[in-house]
């Protein structure tokens, strides 16, 4: 009998002898009884900031003779019962009887990890998919976005936003989700990565994170899996328009960006997982009547503490004990705006994550081991169509409008301004005791001097409530970068809600960019959705 028990709670320093015992004390069975014993997921509990412990679950296997025992205590403890594995399975075996059979292989454009996981799942079926990127492969994508921190010599064509990997590549690699899965499609994903050669911990963590250092790794093994099994990748291609007939998709335009040439490629099946950052793609799209539509995101900033102050806030005196600590915060305003952290970053770097020559934009990044001096989040501020404008580009308008206020004042560096400061909008003149960690060159400016009215007066108020939960949080001498607002895609590609494919047929618009996806992990789920509808309604050429 395999049993799911949950809420177990144990010491910090506990070990494989306390974890049986504290299992077997709640079946109220002996030890001894105990056949197996897996840890399914782990988190700490820190409400309590004199009693910070772990709470687990666990699949334990027991003889079947205990079975009226364990049903009494299922009646009793809403947190015992039966084990049932999530085992995913690619829809193969489910093609319709009328499934057409394709001529080209399915493009999917764009290598982040919707198009990334829409590209494993086809070529584990058969589907060869041809996976197109308009930045370049990891590793000289990673030369290219350390020559701009270093230079501030910026690559158009390959960033933190393009490239293999997609925007999560440069970023703390978090792995956590809220979106129901009911298929197994995230246990997959986890294994995947972890294969790939992730740290195996993503399994069992409440909060898993891989960390840019290893995830870069992860893309790149990923990406030649998919070779190997038959998928094909071309980097530095564009796509650039869109061909159909009698409503569907017919093939595509590329221009190849290193040789400078367009060219033809024929498909019936298209997966768009393009990326929240791809605004000439999306205005193609347009133009190519695609049904689109403008979405709500949010802007802000950067903020910095130093994560010694973040780890006695969460942990107390167990700060010395754990890892790095992390932060989820949200305020609703006064007038009306809700305010959250974002992306954060336990022991990590702000970023400069410019993609255009005449604007800059931040993001946050970790390494896997977290051990920076500082902790980061994005600190921003819901925006609607009631703010910026109605008009499907309005969005995408007020970010670039504010990337480039931010440019201008920083003289394409990172401007950074003390918390204090910019409550008083004045230009800070040095750093108290938290300096700013960043990759990419800081200036000191008035950040504050960006962000509309509302943007800044929600920021302010959202401050002095972080504060009054994370004691420290509204210290005057915390470090604001700005600025952030590549939170999500400001449009959404209109897909039909159960086949996912695009009024165009043929075309799955999927992930981030899309406007359907929020992470690395979701994003991920999108893309393997989409490949399961591509699945069961074309058989491979």
């Amino acid at each position: 009998m395999k049993l799911q028990v949950s809420q177990i709670r144990l010491p910090l320093a506990y070990d494989r002898e306390m974890f049986l015992g504290a299992v077997a004390k709640k079946l109220r069975i002996p030890k001894k009884e105990i056949k197996e014993l897996r840890l399914l997921h782990q988190a700490v509990d820190a409400r309590k900031k004199d009693n910070v412990h772990y709470t687990v679950s666990a699949m334990v296997e027991i003889p079947d003779s205990f079975s009226s025992l364990i049903r009494k205590g299922m009646r009793d403890h809403q947190d015992i019962g039966f084990y049932q594995e999530m085992n995913y399975q690619i829809p193969a075996d489910e093609q319709a009887v009328d499934a057409a059979k394709l001529l080209h292989p399915p493009v999917v454009v764009g290598s982040g990890p919707a198009g990334l996981f829409a590209a494993y799942l086809l070529a584990k079926s058969g589907y060869q998919p041809l996976v197109l990127e308009r930045g370049s492969d990891v590793d000289t994508r990673t030369s290219a976005v350390h020559a701009f921190w270093e230079s501030g010599v910026r690559s158009e064509k390959t960033n933190v936003q393009f490239g293999e990997g997609g925007a999560g590549t440069f970023s703390d690699g978090k792995l956590a989700t809220m979106i129901k899965d009911r298929e197994g499609r995230i246990p997959f994903i986890l294994k995947t990565f972890v294969e790939m050669g992730a740290d195996p911990e993503i399994l069992t963590s409440f909060q898993p994170h891989i960390g840019t250092d290893l995830l870069r790794e992860v893309v790149k093994n990923l990406r030649l899996e998919i070779i190997r099994l038959g998928g094909v990748f071309r980097f530095e291609t564009r796509m650039e328009k869109i061909e159909t007939a009698e409503g569907r998709v017919r093939g595509i335009e590329v221009l190849d960006l290193a040789a400078g040439r367009t060219e033809k490629i024929p498909c019936e099946v298209l997966i768009l997982a393009i990326g929240h950052s791809a605004r000439d793609t999306f205005r193609m799209l347009d133009a190519c009547g695609f049904p689109m539509e403008p979405k709500a995101f949010a802007v802000g900033v950067r903020v910095e503490h130093l994560q010694e102050t973040i780890n006695r806030a969460q942990y107390g005196q167990a700060a010395d004990q754990l890892p790095a600590a992390a932060y989820k915060l949200t305020y609703h305003c006064t007038n009306g705006h809700g305010v959250y952290s974002f992306c954060m970053c336990p022991g990590g770097y702000v970023v400069n994550a410019s993609s255009e020559a005449d604007g800059t934009v931040v993001n946050g990044m970790s390494y896997h081991g977290r051990s920076g001096e500082n902790a980061n989040s994005a600190l921003v501020v819901t925006v609607t169509p009631e703010d910026f404008g109605t008009d499907l580009f309005d969005g995408m308008n007020f970010q670039k409008k504010l990337e480039q206020a931010c440019f201008r004042i920083g003289g394409g560096k990172i401007p950074v301004q003390l918390y204090g400061d910019f409550a008083r909008r004045q230009v800070s003149t040095g750093y108290g005791k938290i300096h700013s960690q960043t990759k990419g060159e800081t200036v000191f400016a008035d950040v504050a001097s960006i962000l509309p009215g509302v943007v800044y007066d929600s920021l302010l108020e959202g401050m002095k409530g972080f504060g009054k939960k994370i004691h420290g949080y509204d210290d005057p001498e915390a470090v604001f970068s700005g600025v952030e607002t590549r939170t999500s895609s400001p449009v959404r590609i209109l897909r039909n809600a159960e086949t996912l494919e695009s009024p165009i047929g043929g075309v799955y618009p999927c992930g981030e960019g899309a406007g359907y996806a929020g992470g690395i992990t979701s994003a991920a789920v999108d893309g393997m959705k989409c490949a399961e509808q591509m699945i069961r309604h074309y058989l491979p050429c």
